[in-house]
């Protein structure tokens, strides 16, 4: 395999890659992507290239994708209002069905544009390969789910096949209804069920931040406690790293808050020495 013709010209040093595809060799890696790197034609364009590399280079990943923006616009074209509770969009009967078509919309322009690049992929959801089972999250949300079920040998069968699932966050409930499911959640079940070497949650922002807004190159779940009591953590940030200690705690070996606003933000955060965001461990 030559390297110098896989990884891209402002992609990490080409030594220092062959030096980390030993260390993920055998493992599996879960990425969750969301934010602008679903937005922005760039951004999605290096994600897109940097999943098509991992492919290449034959290690196993599991991509979940978010979609917040995605429903908003598709629920706004169909004058839906959505309501949240506790940060969390209320979803009825009317607004799944719009959900679920805004997270597969998405889901299939991925898979294209993963196809086109020569990458092996394939596409998961409720209606095409369900591996997510939930209950739901209470009755106030409607079809809002938390997973209680991985399908682990439908997953390992798809990535010992050297393909990449592409996995839109939704489940099935006892009900054999569709239910919406949080991606970061999503991807959190996904990587404890595998007990993945790493989680990459990709975000809008440059990771961790400490009481200065200064980046914190990396933490142990001590710290992050402390940074929860002590209020430097908040906001939108509180259930991202809820997620991230659930994970450590369950088998994870890593998780890492990766800066997705970074050009190639992937790559450096798995086969460079600086990374690009946050590394969460034990």
């Amino acid at each position: 395999m030559e390297l110098a013709k896989i990884i891209p010209k402002d992609g990490p040093n080409i030594n220092e890659v062959e030096k980390y595809i030993n260390k993920y060799e055998s493992e599996v890696i879960v990425i969750k992507c969301g934010g602008s790197v679903l937005l922005e034609k760039k951004l999605f364009n290096q994600f897109i290239e940097d999943i098509s590399i991992i492919n290449k280079i034959g290690l196993s990943a599991i991509v979940v994708h978010g979609g917040g923006k995605n429903i908003k616009k598709k629920l706004d074209e169909n004058n839906i209002e959505t309501r949240f509770v506790k940060g969390l969009r209320v979803s009825d009967e009317r607004t799944i069905h719009h959900i679920e078509e805004a997270l597969l919309d998405l889901n299939t322009e991925i898979i294209q544009e993963l196809k086109s690049k020569k990458s092996n992929v394939c596409s998961i959801s409720p209606r095409n390969n369900n591996i997510i089972n939930i209950v739901p999250e209470n009755e106030e949300l409607g079809y809002v789910g938390i997973p209680k079920k991985i399908n682990k040998e439908k997953i390992l069968k798809l990535i010992n096949n050297q393909q990449i699932p592409i996995v839109a966050p939704l489940g099935l409930g006892d009900d054999e209804k569709v239910y919406n499911i949080n991606a970061d959640v999503a991807a959190g079940s996904i990587a404890k069920e595998l007990n993945a070497r790493r989680l990459l949650l990709m975000t809008d922002v440059e990771g961790v931040l400490d009481e200065n807004q200064n980046l914190i190159s990396e933490i142990n779940l001590d710290l992050a406690n402390e940074m929860l009591k002590n209020n430097i953590i908040t906001g939108g940030m509180i259930p991202k790293i809820n997620t991230c200690l659930d994970a450590i705690s369950n088998g994870v070996r890593g998780v890492v808050i990766v800066d997705g606003r970074k050009p190639h933000s992937i790559l450096y955060e798995l086969f460079s020495d600086k990374g690009a965001g946050t590394l969460i461990r034990k």
